[in-house]
């Protein structure tokens, strides 16, 4: 239960985390979506194409600003080699100095040149608000306030067909993502340069815009379609789109740019205004010709409104459904569908971002599934070790090692609590301890007793152990040993039967080895008996031992105190005696003798027994 408490703690404190959406998950959120922005296929805007102000230029016509005369015989140069609208992004908010504002504002006058104006914390120059049609509530409290602007001189003012604010707004990280396509100045509105370039090409006087209960939903120039805006008026931009760029001072009359906007931009070092978005630093021109061709093509880049709780959900369902594959499942469940749903996070945002525009966040969802995921996994692993520990400390004494360690990789084998099995069971004891007790008591040697039992203990149960029998207990100088649990021992009635004979054979090395140190003659009798019984852990809630109960193991002890009765022809005692259901599942090649039926206490049947050859 601690680790479902957990998990689930884990996955509530993730999912509050983002209800609140604290900024920083925001600036996460928008590096995440930038990912899609920059695997997407670059595609050539073919409306609209730059001429560049580039440091060529500058070399070869000498330093910046050129005299207005002459940027209007370039301009001029364009509108004949087919532009249908030239856009200057530059702020001619004071006279020119070499004296050529009349020549430009003559070429304003017959040209449909754009020019641009500036938001800025004071009013100069004059600048240019265009009129608006608004649907909905009041729009105020939701277009990006400025308390002034700089816009060109009062002649280029009225005579451009379009001016327009040259402005970005950068999220906190810095990356420009949307282009606010209109701002207030004094009550009155203001559309960004690339709103005003829409407008010129579309011929008409002025835009639309729609305002609801959260805020701006979209703007509109007749003749395109209607563009999606963020609650503030600003466009997602899409970055795919890429002009073609050529040099001013590498103009060719021959170039034609029939039916083109042409964005004539200044480049070069030191005049250039480099802007920083998802795809890299571009030039000032790229980004407005992206913004500008991202509302041409009509293709709205939105984060819908109920983008904030579908990914809440996804990230909740998902880290549940996670959690209870690793807490319940096997190990590989979780280990597959961990990279599942984080790779189906991502694909699937890009699939929605490239199908639909929509703008899904995957990285939050993706980083809670992998804390979650780890975190779940860590307590499971905790937990099994710990079991682990606990089967290592249970049974480290009592099996083999090999044993200990397979039912720690698979603790499952163990099922505490008691089951009935057919088993096999071996009580040993010494014939003939009597004398030894008695020596060691003559000689006032307690210590040298202790020593003499642990080492019949020792060698008697390594045979056990190597056989894969577990070790029930030590009752003095008696042990009880059982095969087929808690490991599955399909031959456990010969493995017994083996380990009895074996520990004959080594009952005569223990022998000559306590010959040499004075000690008495003494025979080991071994009683083996298979049946069913039920084995598990038996005891008080406060303390118990896994062990077997069942008539099958009490007649094992009746066999093993038989021995006693039973001599070879040397007059030593038999040292092996196993019952009739033990010989039955024995190989031919260990199939004993019959050695008697008898009737033993507890039962009221004969019972055959019998003795190895």
């Amino acid at each position: 239960m601690k680790k479902w408490i957990i998990s689930i703690l884990v996955i509530i404190i993730f999912c509050g985390i983002r209800f609140v959406d604290p900024w920083f998950l925001d600036m996460v959120r928008m590096k995440a979506l930038d990912q899609h922005q920059i695997t997407q296929q670059e595609a050539t805007i073919e409306k609209i194409v730059t001429v560049e102000i580039d440091n060529n230029s500058i070399r070869e016509r000498g330093q910046w600003p050129w005299p207005r005369n002459e940027l209007a015989k370039d301009i001029e140069k364009l509108y004949r080699m087919g532009a249908a609208i030239v856009v200057v992004p530059i702020l001619f908010a004071d006279a020119d100095r070499m004296g050529g504002d009349q020549q430009f504002d003559e070429m304003l006058k017959k040209t449909p040149t754009i020019i641009g104006q500036i938001p800025a914390n004071e009013t100069k120059g004059n600048p240019v608000p265009r009129g608006v049609a608004t649907i909905g509530t009041p729009w105020q409290p939701w277009v990006y306030n400025y308390e002034g602007a700089v816009g060109p001189i009062e002649s280029f003012a009225k005579s451009a067909l379009g001016v327009g604010m040259m402005l970005t707004a950068p999220e906190g990280d810095g990356v420009v993502r949307r282009m606010p396509l209109v701002v207030q100045i004094d009550g009155q509105l203001y559309p960004s340069l690339s709103m005003e370039i829409l407008r010129v090409a579309a011929g008409d006087i002025s835009y639309q815009m729609k305002i609801g209960e959260g805020g701006i939903e979209a703007l509109r120039i007749p003749k395109y379609k209607k563009i999606m805006t963020d609650a503030n008026g600003a466009v997602w931009i899409d970055f795919k789109w890429k002009t073609k760029t050529y040099s001013l001072n590498k103009l060719a009359e021959n170039h034609q740019f029939e039916g083109k906007i042409v964005i004539l931009s200044p480049t070069a070092s030191g005049i250039d205004n480099p802007v920083a978005t998802p795809v890299g630093v571009i030039q000032s021109h790229d980004l407005i010709a992206a913004s500008v061709t991202t509302m041409m093509t009509g293709r709205n880049i939105t984060r819908p409104f109920w983008s904030d709780l579908a990914e809440l959900t996804a990230t909740l369902v998902a880290s549940l459904i996670l959690t209870a594959a690793v807490l319940t499942l096997n190990w590989y469940f979780g280990a597959i569908l961990l990279p599942i749903f984080l790779a189906g996070s991502y694909y699937g945002s890009s699939y929605l971002f490239t199908e639909y525009s929509y703008l899904i966040d995957w990285s939050y969802p993706i980083l809670t599934m992998f804390v979650v995921w780890s975190i779940a996994a860590f307590l499971r692993f905790m937990e099994e070790f710990r079991l682990r520990q606990q089967i290592k400390k249970q049974f480290e004494h009592y099996l083999d090692p090999r044993q200990v360690a397979i039912l720690q990789k698979n603790p499952e084998a163990l099922k505490l609590g008691g089951e009935r099995r057919e088993m096999s069971f071996l009580f040993m004891d010494i014939v003939g301890f009597t004398p030894i007790s008695e020596h060691y008591k003559n000689n006032d040697d307690p210590e040298g007793l202790v020593e003499c039992i642990n080492d019949y203990l020792d060698r008697m149960t390594k045979i056990v152990l190597e056989n894969g029998g577990t070790v029930d207990k030590y009752m003095g100088d008696c042990i009880m040993a059982f095969w087929n649990a808690p490991l599955d021992c399909e031959n456990h009635a010969e493995m017994a039967v083996r380990t009895a004979m074996e520990c004959a054979v080594e009952t005569e090395n223990l022998k000559a080895a306590w010959k040499g140190k004075g000690l008495p003659e003494i025979n080991i009798g071994s009683g083996v008996n298979t049946g069913t019984c039920i084995v598990g852990n038996m005891g008080s809630t406060t303390r118990f031992d896994y062990s077997v109960i069942g008539d099958a193991v009490n007649l094992a002890a009746r066999l093993e105190a038989s021995t006693r009765n039973y001599h070879k022809e040397d007059g030593s005692i038999v040292n092996t005696i196993y019952s009739s259901y033990t010989q039955e599942q024995l190989p031919d090649d260990l199939k004993g003798v019959e050695l008697d039926k008898i009737k033993v206490k507890g039962k009221d049947e004969l019972v055959t027994i019998y003795k190895p050859l």
